[in-house]
């Protein structure tokens, strides 16, 4: 994932240097110019994703299609040098939901440390899962080549998100004993955020098409404080939708 991402970096650093250096060999040419009057350029973003968690230790065991959903409303402002580039910031709202077999974190629990524990041999969720929701400040470098009509046009962007962490909780389903016979059919929810990090910072990548694009997201920071629980670092890939 970070060898995409510097991969990305380098091409539109390339494609800059390029147009600048194509720049200076015309300066006597009269400089194109760009109608940007019905610019419409990713302001709006949905991103539905696949999620996992990179340094996931072998005691926890996952299940199911872990998933992302992110939400995203972005200003973008273009280069006056070079239309082909801009930039863009915004704010939206980031959620990751990772389901697990059989296991158990207490996140409400009052222990010193994140319990994490395999259950399946005793009484256990049939369904569980834990539940993020990240308050996010993403900003962009975008590359369109075809500026004037970016909805048909392929883009790249790469760019960061700092977000703040604004609800974490687990969800169990349909409690089993350990032969997986239901015992009881009911939900319980907990909601503790006293063993996450409040802060993340995800480098982040889109490549496509008109108003479709991929996507590929890795947190840098640790989704647990240090020495409170393992060293996971969240990553997403799917695709975004984006317009207006």
């Amino acid at each position: 994932m970070k060898k995409v991402f510097l991969l990305a970096a380098g091409v539109l650093f390339v494609t800059a240097l390029f147009a600048q250096t194509d720049s200076l060999k015309t300066q006597p040419k009269k400089k194109k110019q760009f109608d940007l009057s019905n610019r419409s350029n990713d302001h709006f973003l949905l991103q539905f994703g696949y999620a996992g968690w990179n340094n996931q230790p072998d005691t926890i065991n996952t299940k199911g299609l872990p998933r992302s959903f992110n939400v995203y409303f972005m200003l973008d402002f273009p280069f006056k040098s070079n239309p082909h580039f801009s930039a863009a910031i915004g704010a939206g709202v980031g959620t990751d939901h990772i389901f697990f077999d059989k296991m158990y974190l207490g996140i409400k629990d009052p222990t010193s440390a994140l319990t994490v524990k395999d259950v399946s041999d005793t009484t256990h969720f049939k369904k569980y899962k834990l539940a993020t929701a990240w308050l996010e400040v993403p900003v962009e470098l975008r590359y369109s080549f075809n500026p004037e009509n970016p909805n048909k046009s392929w883009k790249i962007a790469i760019g960061a998100k700092v977000g703040t962490l604004v609800n974490a909780h687990t969800k169990g389903k349909t409690w089993q004993n350990s032969q997986n016979q239901t015992l009881i059919s009911y939900i319980q929810k907990e909601s503790s955020k006293r063993f996450f990090n409040s802060t993340r910072i995800v480098p982040t990548i889109r490549i496509g098409y008109g108003h479709f694009s991929l996507y590929g997201a890795y947190q840098v920071t640790s989704l647990f404080k240090e020495g409170l629980g393992p060293d996971v670092r969240p990553y997403s890939i799917g695709l975004t939708l984006s317009g207006l």
